[in-house]
């Protein structure tokens, strides 16, 4: 049977620029959009008060406690401390402004107790930390609460989409308060969390939290892309995503529960190049051989996969570990291991999963059939593709290496 010709680099090339345009138009350099995570540890403390750490990212702190029109001395002191990359200054500016940072998160997160709302007050110090290489502020608040026997409700509006700054904060929010210990998920459409929710309350929390992560993180959207493109039957596809699956379970949970820690200095950049090579392996594929289904039969081996086709799966495997990493940099949750932890890590991780499975369902039965109906069609499509997947990671990549 005779060899199908190879698409034209130039065509790929015109092709992947049309759908690349859209991809980088609608996603920065993070890919994650402009999003912001709080991190809460909600404890009980003497005469029924509730302690709150908070870590909140510095300046967005900053803008959003200053005076709305940016003439406040805590916008101009705190933008001059944050360009300067100094902790101690940046502390210092937020200790200068207490009165408006409290004032700023006691009225957006909140405590009640039987209805009634908890009264707020700063204890210790401001200090600096960090979470993914980025400046947080990390304050100490505790409620005093009337006793109640109906438990406690926490509600968090911090760094709202109608403010401008962000969209779709996300509150990850760790408790052991009235008997119960475990963690939380809120955000805008779950702004609010009580002790007495139900364990599957709790469940759908972190499940809506991991899907909404993998929906809106368009770095790991493309990966999945790309490896969808470059399978031609459904146990390469299966194989790909299992393979990645179960390497990035693995370094998420270590990663989560603090047994590992990478920076995301290395992971960021090495997940936008794992972007890149994988789609760059189904070009190589479609210029070795022309994307021939007859050839590549006749050179399978076990499990119907030839040696490119078990050294593809390691690559997958290893970048899916790096991937790992970054899903639960995501996530944030930095606490001794427990039972407790575990199970709100496999509920993020299905979470994920579900997602990962649902746009693997809908979208290789549509190409599987292109390709058979009409075989040109479905090798420019993936191809286009592939070229469009490569050039975004390579430039994500280069973003992240310089911090653009």
């Amino acid at each position: 049977m005779p060899r199908r010709s190879r698409p034209s680099a130039l065509a790929l090339l015109a092709g992947g620029a049309v759908l690349l345009t859209g991809l980088l138009a609608a996603a920065p350099a993070s890919a994650h959009g402009f999003t912001s995570v709080v991190y809460a540890e909600v404890t009980a403390a003497e005469d029924g008060a509730v302690r709150t750490e908070l870590q909140l990212e510095y300046d967005l702190l900053v803008v959003s406690a200053a005076d709305a029109e940016h003439d406040d001395p805590l916008f101009q002191d705190g933008t001059a401390a944050f360009e300067a990359g100094d902790a101690a200054a940046q502390a210092a500016v937020l200790e200068a402004h207490r009165d408006s940072v409290l004032a700023y998160v006691g009225e957006r997160f909140t405590v009640t107790a039987g209805g009634e709302t908890c009264t707020p007050a700063q204890v210790g110090a401001i200090t600096m930390t960090q979470q993914q290489d980025v400046p947080y502020a990390v304050l100490v608040l505790e409620h005093e609460c009337e006793p109640s026997g109906d438990g406690h409700v926490v509600a968090s509006e911090l760094f709202g989409d109608e403010e401008g700054y962000v969209t779709g904060t996300k509150v990850v929010l760790t408790y052991d308060i009235d008997g119960r210990s475990g963690s939380a998920a809120l955000d805008a459409s779950q702004p609010s969390f009580s002790t007495q929710q139900s364990a599957g309350e709790r469940f759908w929390e972190f499940f809506h939290l991991g899907a909404e992560h993998l929906l809106t993180g368009i770095d790991h959207i493309l990966f999945l892309l790309a490896l969808i493109a470059g399978s031609r039957r459904l146990r390469e596809v299966v194989l790909a995503a299992t393979s990645f699956t179960v390497a990035h379970s693995v370094t998420f949970i270590l990663a989560a529960t603090g047994v590992v820690s990478v920076s995301s200095a290395f992971v960021e950049p090495v997940i936008a190049l794992s972007i890149a090579i994988v789609a760059s392996w189904h070009l190589w594929q479609l210029w070795r051989r022309g994307d021939a289904a007859d050839e590549l039969d006749k050179k399978s081996g076990p499990w119907g996969l030839d040696g490119a086709g078990w050294l593809r799966l390691g690559v997958v495997f290893a970048f899916g570990l790096v991937h790992g990493l970054g899903f639960a940099g995501a996530l944030g949750i930095d606490e001794p291991w427990s039972w407790t932890l575990l199970w709100s890590l496999l509920v993020f991780n299905l979470g994920i999963e579900a997602v990962q499975l649902t746009i693997i369902a809908v979208l290789f039965p549509i190409l599987a059939l292109v390709r058979r109906r009409a075989p040109r069609v479905g090798l420019w499509a993936t191809g286009a593709l592939a070229v469009s997947v490569s050039i975004a990671g390579l430039i994500w990549f280069v973003q992240r290496i310089f911090g653009l």
